[in-house]
Formats: structure tokens, C-alpha cells, sequence
């Protein structure tokens, strides 16, 4: 049967959809694995949602994607990430990037191995721990799969942990229409705490919430990736910051910020990167996610960019089955490898 490491995989359902003469009938039914419950699975299927009772269930399980991504477009995608999330030290070792930013994310703190390390896999991964040994921290290995494959089989020789699965996504711009009531807007910035000169407009405000765009995140804004991410050191703000192209997203409610989201545009002006979309306990399942998203991805076709990109964990599937709906699947996977 399915487990929560499916979720966000293509998976083969046969359920049961009745009896004749004493004997089940069944249908079988393909698509994404959005939501599994104890007593649901959710698939999205080329003729949409689908929403089948465990106990109808006959058997399951995950299926290959229909076209595997080239390693090629793997290693376009994982550069154009790296971009997005700059770890403040960085060091080389063959085309295998090394990044430290005092410990803030698995992202920017872990080696990523793509390409030629330009010496045998044995003497690469003991030039990473080295490398982390002298930054005092534990050596940690980004491997996005199934490219990184062989590099996994090493650590896991060596006895190396990993953490739950990220699964890289992406998607087409521009997204599916947004709902009419979801303003942009960059007026009323000043009263926010953002000074003018840092603010992009993106458009209008309309009956609703707007969503509010800047090149600097607020004091608020920090707050609350501090609050997520367990504090915020100098490295972490280095890491928000900078890169050419990027913007905060503030949505605000009787003044208080109640929803962020950070959008930046690398990989040669390709690709829309979209990260830390937080919605405040107390304003949740109101859709702000989902207004932050859109107007991110709204200044995103407008500075050139074609397509969009998220990171999100496996077991988050309440993120997985939102992302789903606006069009984002898995374009790959990777393991976050840490040393024993």
C-alpha cells in the first residue's frame, strides 16, 4: 500500500466500484498522489480530483513519471536554486558546490553534488566532511535523485542519515487565473514599515486583500522567517537577500502582517523561485496563501520568467495538494544527507 513518502508521485489506484453476481468490479485510475489519509487518498487526474475511500481500495501503488527531466535539466534546476538561497560561504570542489551559512537551512549549509568533483567519489565525500570539519559544522549532502544516486549508495556505505524527502516542483507561467478579489498593490507602504524606494508596484489593490510587493522584506517580515526557520542569524539575511532579482511579499489585516512569500528570478532569467509562503495561524484556509503565490508569480512573467519552482517536504500534504492546484508537479526529488 501507499505511504506518505508518495505523496506528490504518480500512483496507479484499483479501486473497488461495486459487485455483480457476488464478485467485485474494478476501475483503475492514474494520476498524482495530492493527500493520503486513514481514510482517503486523493489523486489528480487528467480529468481532475479524485478522491477515493481507503476501504474501496484494492490496490496501490506509485508508478514511473511519464518523461523523466534529462540530468541536464536537473542540473539547470538545481543551479538556478542555488542561486535563489546564496549561502554567504561557498567553496568548490570540482563542479560540486560547498556552502555554509551558519547552520540557517539544510538548503545553504550542504554540499550539493552535481557534475565532476574531479577526483573518485570516496575522496569527494571525505573532501566535504573535511570542508564542513573546518567551518565547525556537520557535514551535510544534498542529493537530488535518481541523478545523485550513485553519490546516495556512497553515504549510505558510510552509515550517513537522511531527512524526509523535498520534492522539487514546478510549473508553467503565467498560472491559472487568480481569483478576481486578490489584489496586488504598493500603496500604503510607508504606513507598513517599507520605505518607498525599496517597493515594485505589481498592480492594484481591489476589494479584499492586497498584496503588497517590495525588493526589502520588513522588520515583520523577518519576524516571521525567524519564527519558521528557529531564529535569524547575519548568513540568513545574506541568504533572503541577496539576489539580483527578488521580492517580498506583505499582506497585511488591521495592520498586522498576517502573510509573506519570497519570489526571486535566477537561472538566467528562466526561473521563478518561490519560497517561505506563510500564512499566520489565525488567517489561515482564507486563501492568502494562494494570493501571495499569484502575485509573486504576476512580477515574475513580468521580469521574463517561464516557469516556477518550489521546494516543499513530501509529508507536508497540505502544501502538495495546494501547489497541485495551481498547476505545480514533481520535477524531481532529493534526500538531504547528513553525516554520522
Amino acid at each position: 500500500m501507499l505511504r506518505q513518502q508518495d505523496v506528490g508521485h504518480r500512483i496507479v489506484v484499483r479501486r473497488i466500484v461495486g459487485i455483480r453476481e457476488g464478485r467485485p468490479l474494478f476501475s483503475d485510475a492514474l494520476g498524482e498522489l495530492v493527500e493520503l489519509s486513514e481514510t482517503h487518498l486523493t489523486l489528480a487526474t487528467a480529468q481532475g480530483p479524485l478522491r477515493v475511500p481507503v476501504a474501496q481500495v484494492h490496490r496501490a501503488k506509485r508508478v514511473p513519471p511519464t518523461r523523466r527531466p534529462t540530468a541536464a535539466a536537473v542540473v539547470a534546476l538545481e543551479r538556478a536554486a542555488d542561486e535563489a538561497w546564496p549561502a554567504p560561504t561557498r567553496g568548490r570542489l570540482g563542479d560540486w558546490l560547498l556552502r555554509s551559512a551558519e547552520g540557517w537551512t539544510g538548503r545553504a549549509n550542504s554540499a550539493l553534488p552535481v557534475g565532476d568533483p574531479d577526483r573518485p567519489l570516496p575522496a569527494a565525500v571525505d573532501a566535504v566532511e573535511r570542508w564542513y570539519a573546518e567551518q565547525g559544522q556537520p557535514a551535510m549532502i544534498n542529493t537530488p535523485l535518481p541523478l545523485a544516486a550513485p553519490v546516495g549508495a556512497e553515504l549510505d556505505d558510510r552509515g550517513w542519515g537522511s531527512r524526509p524527502p523535498t520534492l522539487v516542483q514546478t510549473t508553467p507561467l503565467p498560472l491559472p487565473a487568480a481569483d478576481p478579489s486578490a489584489g496586488v498593490a504598493s500603496a500604503g507602504l510607508a504606513s507598513a514599515g517599507l520605505a518607498s524606494a525599496g517597493v515594485a508596484s505589481a498592480g492594484v489593490a481591489s476589494a479584499g486583500v492586497a498584496v503588497e510587493l517590495a525588493t526589502v522584506p520588513s522588520e515583520e517580515w523577518l519576524a516571521v522567517a525567524a519564527g519558521r526557520k528557529g531564529g535569524l542569524p547575519d548568513a540568513a539575511r545574506h541568504v533572503l537577500t541577496a539576489v539580483e532579482q527578488v521580492r517580498f511579499a506583505h499582506v497585511y489585516a488591521d495592520g498586522t502582517l498576517v502573510a509573506t512569500g519570497r519570489g526571486t528570478v535566477t537561472g538566467e532569467g528562466r526561473w521563478l523561485g518561490l519560497s517561505l509562503i506563510e500564512v499566520v495561524p489565525a488567517a489561515r484556509r482564507q486563501g492568502l496563501a494562494r494570493r501571495v503565490i499569484h502575485a509573486l508569480a504576476g512580477w515574475g512573467v513580468s521580469a521574463g520568467a517561464t516557469h516556477a519552482f518550489l521546494q516543499v517536504e513530501q509529508r507536508n500534504t497540505a502544501a502538495v495538494a495546494l501547489y497541485r492546484t495551481l498547476g505545480f508537479t514533481t520535477h524531481h526529488t532529493y534526500l538531504t544527507r547528513v553525516a554520522p
